[in-house]
């Protein structure tokens, strides 16, 4: 390893300036996604107050909310894990990798703009239409082309091993902003389906299966696996290779719930209730991670019990297209992937990540998720029995709201102190960075001959 010292200002500087960015770009767009989220449940409990936004109702905002959600607090943390696993702080491009960044929040922000508009593919997280729709894709050849130039300065430096791996990522990544592109069109296929049953044990597997696949990636390279632990990492693996070659098996067009493979699938999920956990005790993380690495663990089992008991016979029948499923989506993104994120925040950053260690909005976060989840799954089970229990307000309904707003107040809080804490300290760095070359600079005139 390199030592710090040796390393010039300007380099120090841009080592670990993209990550920094990409912090404080993540958790902007999670207060804004906090914030908006606030909003939409005033709404709900003030329909009236639709009147006063004109055409950016609850429809439109909904929209902005959920895509802040996934391509902003979701995404641009991986961004600063590709920026560490490639080593672009390191190399000759690393200056652009904070415009890497803005890049992307700028197609963010553009298409925030289009769908508030009205412009919109009507595709669930495929929204992307006109000019964003070619921006974003844009912004993610930009972020492949950073990632590749870095590989091939570093390469020489990586084992066979890792360059064989670095480069099959990159095989990975390119066809992405290519799929995002055509997906987004509605021409390749209709926003509405009529040939899919809407949730069933077969989405709800595909899904879950995918999130494991992203879960056991991400790890690698990363960070260093224990030696002995080998073989468990292999296990994983096997293990999601057989579950996949199930799913692929299985009926995957309008098909019921009640049969009996579909609720047999969701059930092999139960086996990762353990094994999750243990595949990332076999990394060598860092001790800070320690908080939000068992908090991670304890949402991921919630998510998968719920998920399998959801989605069974009897169960589903309630839940479907209520707000039970409202929060268990929750579950999934406010709980246990956010928990995920600020854990891998955590591992990035260092001694620089201490504000995201702070008690008192680790407990206001989780507990106001933990809070929103139990009311919207009582919710969607009244829902169930009364489909208009939602639609017609009334004291029970109008309570549960109420305290979904404060659960919501919670989370924004949480999310403001950490978006306030990176920006103070992203401030301080360009403050010390500033004055330490201003100093360098003097110190080489004053060393040059008269």
């Amino acid at each position: 390893m390199r030592n710090p010292d040796s390393i010039p200002s300007t380099m120090k500087q841009n080592c670990d300036a993209g990550i920094r960015s990409a912090t404080v770009h993540a958790l902007f767009w999670l207060a804004a996604g906090n914030a908006i989220g606030v909003m939409i449940a005033i709404l709900l409990l003030f329909p009236g107050l639709n009147r006063i936004l004109g055409e950016w109702t609850y429809g439109r905002w909904m929209m902005v909310h959920m895509n802040l959600g996934l391509f902003g607090w979701c995404s641009l943390p991986m961004l600063g894990g590709l920026f560490h696993v490639y080593k672009v702080g390191s190399s000759s491009v690393a200056q652009w990798s904070r415009p890497a960044v803005w890049i992307w929040s700028s197609a963010l922000l553009l298409g925030s703009w289009t769908w508030l508009q009205g412009d919109s593919s009507g595709k669930l997280f495929l929204d992307w239409s006109g000019l964003p729709r070619f921006l974003f894709p844009l912004a993610m050849l930009f972020l492949w082309f950073i990632l590749a130039v870095s590989f091939l300065n570093a390469q020489k430096s990586d084992s066979r091993q890792g360059r064989v791996a670095k480069v099959l990522g990159l095989v990975l990544l390119l066809p992405v902003p290519v799929l995002i592109y055509l997906a987004s069109s509605p021409d390749l296929y209709p926003a509405y389906n009529p040939d899919t049953g809407g949730p069933t044990g077969t989405s709800q597997l595909e899904s879950s299966l995918g999130i494991v696949l992203i879960f056991l990636l991400l790890p690698l390279g990363l960070v260093p696996r224990k030696q002995e632990r080998f073989s468990r990492i292999l296990y994983n693996w096997v293990l999601l290779g057989v579950e996949s070659t199930y799913c692929a098996l299985m009926n995957h067009t309008d098909v019921s719930h009640r049969v009996p493979a579909q609720f047999l699938g969701l059930c092999l999920m139960l086996f990762w209730i353990p094994l999750v956990p243990a595949y990332y005790e076999s990394f060598l993380w860092s001790s800070t991670t320690t908080l939000w690495r068992k908090a991670f663990y304890w949402w991921w089992r919630g998510l998968t019990l719920t998920g399998c008991f959801f989605f069974l016979p009897g169960v589903l029948d309630y839940f479907k297209f209520t707000d039970g499923l409202v929060g268990h989506s929750l579950t999934a993104i406010a709980g246990c992937l956010t928990a995920y994120l600020i854990f891998l925040l955590i591992q990035l950053l260092g001694e620089d990540g201490w504000f995201l260690l702070q008690r008192r909005s680790f407990l206001a976060w989780n507990h106001s998720v933990l809070l929103y989840v139990v009311l919207m799954t009582v919710a969607g089970w009244l829902e169930g029995i009364h489909p208009a229990f939602t639609i017609a307000p009334g004291f029970l309904r109008n309570l549960l709201y109420a305290l979904r707003l404060i659960s919501g107040l919670g989370m924004l809080l949480a999310s403001l102190e950490w978006l306030f804490a990176a920006l103070r300290q992203q401030k301080r760095f360009e403050t010390i960075h500033t004055s330490h070359d201003a100093c360098l600079a003097t110190n080489r005139l004053s060393e040059e001959p008269a």
